[in-house]
């Protein structure tokens, strides 16, 4: 359903030169998969969601969407994900019904089809007593809920998750995770972005560990465990993600001063 061949994205910087955000990323994800993306900030996880969704475009490799290209076939591609992060908008003077259907008719769906799927989703995310509130009254969680729906409108076989929890409260995330897993269960390939252990050990089938734009392991949480030996996924990490920072430390003392870091919105910033 996604594939992704070693993807790179380069980016230039008139003072410090070029950076590399992205490189050399490859992996595989297939229907009622959840597929983790961990990495702490700057890891270069928004960057590949980015360019997932053709919002960027890569310096090198080549990526598919259940089988469209996303540099030949970007428009294709788009149709294929949801996107969810908590950056997601929601209009203030339109109501959740208001927002969905918009998104619908965005997407083509015609009237009876867009309002079967609309009262399906309604339903399923428990949001009927929000159907006539406007964006500017909701909460966060309220937001959130209208965010997966407006992904969820035309029916796309992958959604993409950029740390959709961040800033949610105890009770929200955890109704938010118990809904991705839900669309696990419907066949729903999910790509799904986060720095957070928990997270990943609790939803992912496979999870990559990515630092510096660099993939350090893949593989299911067992697998993992089995190839470092080490069973606590939050220690695992910090060992690989120390490791890889002692050799980067070194490579750059030994080669000159680093260019710069990546922030998460893929942005480079001042060491």
């Amino acid at each position: 359903m996604i594939c992704v061949d070693r993807l790179t994205k380069h980016y230039n910087d008139l003072r410090r030169g070029q950076f590399v955000a992205l490189d050399g990323l490859t992996f595989q994800a297939y229907p009622g998969q959840i597929y983790g993306l961990l990495g702490p900030n700057g890891a270069g996880k928004t960057t590949t969601l980015r360019i997932l969704s053709t919002l960027l475009q890569p310096t090198s490799g080549t990526a598919s969407l259940n089988g469209y290209d996303i540099v030949r076939q970007p428009a294709q591609a788009r149709r294929q994900i949801g996107f969810v992060s908590t950056s997601t908008a929601v209009y203030d003077r339109m109501t959740a019904w208001e927002m969905v259907e918009y998104f619908g008719r965005l997407h083509d769906l015609d009237d009876d089809l867009l309002r079967r799927r609309m009262e399906e989703i309604f339903h399923r995310l428990h949001m009927n007593e929000i159907r006539d509130l406007l964006g500017v009254k909701m909460s966060t969680g309220m937001k959130q809920k209208v965010s997966i729906a407006r992904a969820l409108v035309h029916d796309p076989p992958i959604l993409i998750f950029d740390e959709p929890t961040v800033g949610l409260d105890v009770l929200v995330a955890r109704s938010l995770l118990e809904t991705i897993a839900q669309l696990r269960m419907q066949g729903k390939c999910i790509l799904f972005s986060t720095h957070i252990m928990r997270e990943a050990e609790k939803l992912c089938d496979r999870i990559a560990i990515l630092h510096r734009g660099h993939l350090l392991a893949e593989g299911t949480l067992e697998e993992l465990r089995q190839q470092y030996g080490q069973e606590d996924l939050e220690e695992l990490f910090f060992q690989l993600i120390q490791q890889h920072e002692e050799k980067y430390q070194e490579h750059s003392h030994s080669t000159g001063p680093a260019s710069g870091v990546v922030s998460k919105n893929g942005n480079i910033l001042a060491e």
